[in-house]
Order: structure tokens, then sequence, then C-alpha cells
């Protein structure tokens, strides 16, 4: 029973990083341009987020914590009208600025996604570019 409950203490700590941080429905309307051209949209401002990069020792997954500070972003930008956000640095030590824009309905400049730098030689599909020139990808699927 005891050898039981220390295994499964770390791994219910683990399994919590993620609860909470979900998209709102003002988030979802926000787009996300990762290279894209934002000169034609008004700039309304700055929004720096954050979430735990490591539990303890142990690191976190790369790809879920930049997940993670796109779904922060895209709640906070919401919450200042915006409706494209555009990273202004890579993640560091878990924290990641990101400039909000005000683009309505103008196109931004066609645009892929970086690549992860963990793993260089990954190409982002084609298919997931949205007309705009920008990409999103859900955080959690429906």
């Amino acid at each position: 029973m005891r050898k039981t409950l220390l295994l499964l203490v770390p791994i219910a700590l683990l399994g919590a990083c993620t609860y909470g941080i979900t998209l709102d429905d003002a988030g979802k309307n926000v787009r996300t341009a990762w290279s894209g051209d934002v000169s034609s949209c008004r700039d309304l401002g700055k929004v720096t987020v954050s979430v735990m990069d490591h539990v303890g020792p142990i690191d976190r997954n790369d790809i879920k914590v930049r997940d993670e500070l796109e779904v922060m972003a895209r709640n906070e930008a919401a919450k200042m009208h915006a409706d494209t956000i555009k990273p202004m640095g890579e993640p560091t030590d878990g924290s990641q600025p990101w400039g909000a824009y005000q683009c309505g309905n103008a196109q931004l400049a066609p645009s892929a996604r970086p690549a992860n730098p963990a793993n260089p030689n990954t190409n982002p599909a084609p298919n997931g570019t949205a007309p705009g020139g920008f990409e999103t990808y859900p955080a959690k699927g429906n």
C-alpha cells in the first residue's frame, strides 16, 4: 500500500501541470501570427505570460510548455480586445513575451510556424495553414 502511494503521488503531481490552462471562448477568436507581417495591424501592447517549465528537478516537455504559453497569451490578448498575437521572443524559464494586435480583416503575409528548435528536421504541414498566412493549433481537441 505504501509503495503504491509513493508511486501515485509523483504521477498525480506531474499530471496536474496543465490543470486549469484552457482556451477561453474569447481566446478562440485570437489568431497567432508566428512570423507573419503585422505592420498593417494596430499594436495594442505586449503580453508576457509564464507557466512552470519544470517540476522539481524534472524539465517539462518543451512543446507542452509552448502550447500552454500560446493559450495563455491568446486568453490575455482577448481581454485587450486583440484579434492577433505574435511571439516577441523565445520562451525563457517558462516565460514568453507576445505582441497583441488588432488586425481586423487585414491579411497577414504568408508564413510558416517556426521549426521546433529541439528537432530542426521537422517541417510544418502546409495543409494546416489557414488563409492569411497564420497557423493555430488547438490546445484541446473538440
